[in-house]
């Protein structure tokens, strides 16, 4: 390609090596070329058009301002473990919960004001405890909420889902950190506070 094509030129040209290869039914090699990073960063950017920015009221309601201004109705303890998934873009895996426990208390008091110290230290107890199933039923129901507010795909932004992350240590140890995200990009997260 020539360094001096304008962007859009290189677009085009890319179009077109694109249709070559998806005529030759290599999509293997197009995914290849492309890179799994930058085919989710693309389909982040195919979906914003349909993403709504999340208002986080100073009340704590969550508010879908691109929606009419829909509210997301969740429970004070569904709010929190939100919060906590939201403060951490990187991910969580459930099994380092215990060390989030401060940080998740701490948004469950904010969230739930009626609410005695105790009740609340009792659920995050259960919620970080890996024995225990209350962080999936809780996620379980967020994911829920934002279903019957949306399609799965651009709910699919918004509740916690997966993230499976290769680690390699040395040349012969390989393993997987499963981590838990909120993919909805960080800037359509909007705060009163």
């Amino acid at each position: 390609m020539n360094e001096l094509q304008t962007p859009e030129e290189v677009a085009q040209e890319v179009r077109r090596l694109v249709g070559k290869l998806q005529a030759e039914g290599r999509s293997d090699l197009l995914l290849r070329a492309i890179g799994v990073p930058l085919l989710e960063e693309l389909r982040i950017e195919a979906a914003k058009g349909k993403l709504s920015r999340l208002l986080i009221t100073k009340d704590y309601r969550f508010i879908l301002v691109d929606y009419n201004y829909k509210e997301v109705e969740l429970q004070p303890v569904h709010k929190a473990v939100y919060l906590l998934f939201l403060a951490h873009p990187e991910g969580i895996e459930f099994k380092y919960l215990p060390d989030y426990r401060e940080e998740l208390t701490r948004y469950y008091m904010a969230t739930a004001k009626m609410l005695d110290k105790e009740k609340i230290i009792e659920g995050v107890n259960h919620l970080v405890n890996p024995l225990d199933n209350a962080i999936n039923e809780k996620c379980s129901r967020i994911k829920k909420v934002f279903l019957d507010l949306m399609d799965e795909y651009t709910a699919s932004y918004y509740f916690i889902s997966s993230h499976t992350q290769r680690q390699v240590a040395g040349s012969s140890r390989i393993w997987f950190q499963r981590l838990k995200v909120i993919t909805l990009p960080r800037e359509l997260v909007l705060s009163e506070e």
